[in-house]
């Protein structure tokens, strides 16, 4: 058993990924990259009014466009609509993006 333990401790480190820091802006599921359609100026407040929805979810557009559902869904209020950079583990099946930490991007 203890043989077996040592050879599958490996696998499953490489199983999971490391973290890493993704730039970003803050937004909804909702809108997305533009907030034109919705009406609701500024684009924070919109992002915030989706989310309070509750139909949308808070995400980062990230530097190639790509949106990633954030798993914490209260820090990113602070953050709606502002550029960060998120440091976690992005699940390309699920489009999650594990948040370890956010932070305002320079």
């Amino acid at each position: 058993m203890k043989k077996l333990m040592m050879m599958a401790a490996p696998a499953l480190l490489l199983a999971q990924s490391p973290a890493r820091v993704y730039t970003g802006v803050i937004t909804d599921t909702m809108c997305g990259a533009d907030h034109a359609h919705m009406g609701i100026q500024p684009d924070e407040k919109c992002v915030r009014e989706c989310v309070k929805s509750g139909k949308w979810k808070y995400a980062l557009i990230d530097e190639k466009g790509r949106m990633m559902v954030l798993s914490d869904q209260q820090t990113p209020e602070k953050y709606a609509a502002k550029r960060v950079k998120i440091r976690g583990v992005y699940y390309e099946k699920t489009g999650i993006l594990r948040v370890d930490s956010i932070e305002p991007a320079r």
